[in-house]
């Protein structure tokens, strides 16, 4: 998945009919010389949650400007730094809104979402206060839909077409752009006008030989993602605090719903794919090592995977790293035997049924170490 950069966004957005505040991208102080009304400057980093971390700023003068620059220079947001910053007229407005098209994998199905709560607190908005609306991906917002939406709202009626184009042209850069994720947040209610003071627009990777402008080489939306990318190692965080690491896609997600089912989350999703290189198996574990687990399970089974290089690698990495996590490793397949023996003998837990092996990793995780 390849997060625009909010710039990126804005030109979208704008190229698509949704109004925003007129801005500059600049790369340093002597890029921008216009003080003549208040303005904002925010960092252009692959990374939410900018300005609760001091990423945004407004200013009224140039000494104001300068401070605030160097500052939001000196900061990182998610391990990125900032080399780039959007300069923007500050919008006077009355309210803020949230509205955002994205994936519900579970329901297979696209969603709507607004509220007449937006802002940078939209993740503690109570569920009564988001509207949500699935959508027919061959058929988009419907009318009815739209009318519903404006209704929960609850904007003066000289806003309604405003708001349905904007719900329109959402739409349309969702479905011509393969977007996962169309946000405006927050959605400014001026006077006279709906302005879109953000935007967060997250594109398919498997899409992007449709759209080469937005291939990314020099970063990912998560720094060990981007990391790990460089290594040519699949990759993906999540939001549980089981480690995993486990071979080919299929198994990987199908161990990923039985921690769920066992009670537990995992926290990353690593494939190793087919390599039972011991520095490739080492390498992986110092990437999860990176996401803080509480536990890591290792899920390998083997046909042309060997399961005693497998944990070759195992050995290694716990002899090399400073683990603070207890590991557990499910082998199963070739050379299973001499595998579990080495683990064994390095005080390692290995299984050779899935299912028992999950059951120690979740109680691990949810209760701590344990004999």
């Amino acid at each position: 998945m390849v997060d625009l950069l909010e710039f990126e966004g804005k030109k979208l957005f704008k190229s698509y009919g949704i109004e925003i505040p007129s801005g500059k991208l600049i790369h340093s102080t002597s890029d921008f010389n216009d003080f003549k009304e208040e303005q904002v400057i925010k960092a252009q980093v692959p990374a939410g949650h900018r300005g609760v971390n001091g990423g945004v700023v407004k200013f009224k003068n140039k000494e104001e400007f300068i401070l605030a620059f160097n500052r939001i220079s000196s900061l990182k947001f998610n391990g990125f730094k900032p080399t780039a910053f959007l300069v923007e007229k500050a919008i006077k407005h009355n309210k803020e809104l949230y509205v955002a098209l994205t994936l519900d994998r579970s329901n297979k199905s696209s969603v709507l979402l607004v509220s007449s709560n937006g802002g940078v607190d939209i993740e503690k908005i109570p569920k009564s206060k988001i509207k949500r609306f699935d959508l027919d991906i061959f058929i988009g917002v419907l009318d009815y839909q739209k009318r519903q939406a404006f209704k929960f709202i609850g904007l003066n009626e000289s806003y309604r077409q405003q708001f349905y184009n904007i719900l329109d042209s959402m739409w349309k850069i969702f479905t011509e752009k393969d977007a996962e994720l169309v946000e405006i947040n927050p959605l400014a209610v001026t006077d006279t006008q709906l302005i879109a003071l953000d935007s967060k627009i997250s594109i398919e990777d498997d899409s992007l030989f449709r759209h080469e402008e937005y291939k990314r080489d020099e970063y990912s939306s998560d720094e060990l993602e981007m990391k790990a990318k460089k290594k040519g190692i699949s990759f993906v965080r999540l939001n549980g605090n089981i480690g995993l690491i486990a071979n080919g896609a299929g198994l990987t997600l199908a161990t990923i719903d039985q921690i769920k089912l066992a009670g537990g989350m995992a926290g990353d999703f690593l494939d190793l794919g087919g390599t039972d290189d011991p520095a490739r198996v080492a390498e992986a574990i110092e990437l999860v090592k990176d996401s803080n687990p509480k536990v890591l399970f290792i899920n390998i089974f083997g046909g042309v995977t060997k399961a005693d290089t497998v944990a070759e690698g195992i050995v290694q990495a716990i002899n090399k790293l400073n683990i603070n996590f207890k590991i557990v490793v499910r082998l199963k397949g070739f050379n299973e035997a001499k595998g579990k023996e080495l683990l064994k003998k390095n005080g390692i837990d290995a299984f050779t049924d899935m299912g028992e092996a999950i059951q120690k990793v979740v109680k691990l995780a949810n209760y701590g170490n344990f004999n």
